[in-house]
């Protein structure tokens, strides 16, 4: 499993109407891709601007070939994309705690 993390700053303003777009669009188009374990959207409690999406895979192969290579990600960047105020950092991550 890998766990995909998402920093992503929205324009001022625009913090409730992209939390609204990821309910109503962004939400489906990843927890119904093939591979994707979980999706999660929180909001950052000091700078309401931040976002950070956090989505578990089955694997990173998983999320880049059923999402990213996908007609999905040309929807989620078009339902997501107008509240955007710069290019999202997106990293994966693995869990070391259980050795």
């Amino acid at each position: 499993m890998v766990t995909e993390i998402v920093i992503i700053d929205v324009q001022a303003g625009q913090d409730a109407a992209f939390a609204a777009a990821f309910r109503e669009t962004g939400y489906e188009l990843l927890a119904t891709t093939p591979g994707c374990l979980s999706v999660k959207l929180h909001q950052s409690t000091e700078n309401p601007l931040r976002f950070v999406n956090v989505n578990e895979w089955e694997s990173e192969q998983a999320h880049l070939e059923n999402f990213r290579d996908s007609d999905r990600f040309v929807k989620f960047g078009q339902a997501l994309g107008p509240y955007l105020a710069g290019t999202p950092v997106v990293e994966h991550f693995t869990d070391v705690t259980t050795g």
